[in-house]
């Protein structure tokens, strides 16, 4: 019987923030604004592609900060604790996780990446992830497009003059 698995995105979030340009010019403005717009883009890919997905915030260096976790648009959003870097967040994580789901770590960090990939994750880089969204987005709005071009119902399909005979034949009417 194959087991059906839950997939997880874990993010490591000031790493794709620095990775990404639109999130640097974010950033320019306040962190906090960079961290939204992340938390926003992460909400719309989980709604498209149906993962859990997990934004991690390094606060360690956040004196007596105790760490919070919050869910925002369907996206789990956690800020560690003083003394825990969003790297040992992740690799504890998914130690928890085992092989029990599918589980995807966003990071451009090269050794975070080898350690993740040795604990069962796979690993997709700040690059790769932003592709992946950029195409999903491409794709999505070229679909509206179409839609838009279609005519969907027979009102928009037929002329108006032949419309109004239809529509006097259908009431009863005497139509030509």
């Amino acid at each position: 019987m194959i087991e059906k698995y839950e997939e997880y995105l874990f993010v490591d979030g000031y790493n794709i923030i620095n990775a990404w340009p639109e999130l640097m010019e974010a950033k320019s403005v306040s962190l906090e604004t960079a961290r939204d717009k992340l938390v926003d883009i992460m909400s719309d890919y989980a709604a498209q592609t149906g993962l859990k997905i997990v934004v991690v915030f390094d606060a360690h260096h956040v004196e007596g900060s105790r760490g919070a976790r919050y869910l925002i648009n369907g996206v789990e959003v956690v800020f560690t604790k003083e003394g825990e870097t969003a790297d040992a967040y992740i690799e504890r994580t998914v130690d928890t996780m085992g092989k029990r789901y599918r589980v995807k770590v966003a990071t451009s960090d090269w050794v975070e990446q080898q350690i993740i990939m040795g604990r069962g994750a796979v690993r997709i880089s700040a690059r790769e992830l932003r592709n992946e969204i950029m195409a999903l987005v491409e794709k999505r709005r070229k679909k509206e497009e179409i839609q838009k071009l279609e005519k969907n119902t027979l009102e928009e399909r037929v002329d108006k003059s032949t419309w109004r005979l239809l529509l006097e034949r259908l009431k009863g009417g005497k139509g030509a």
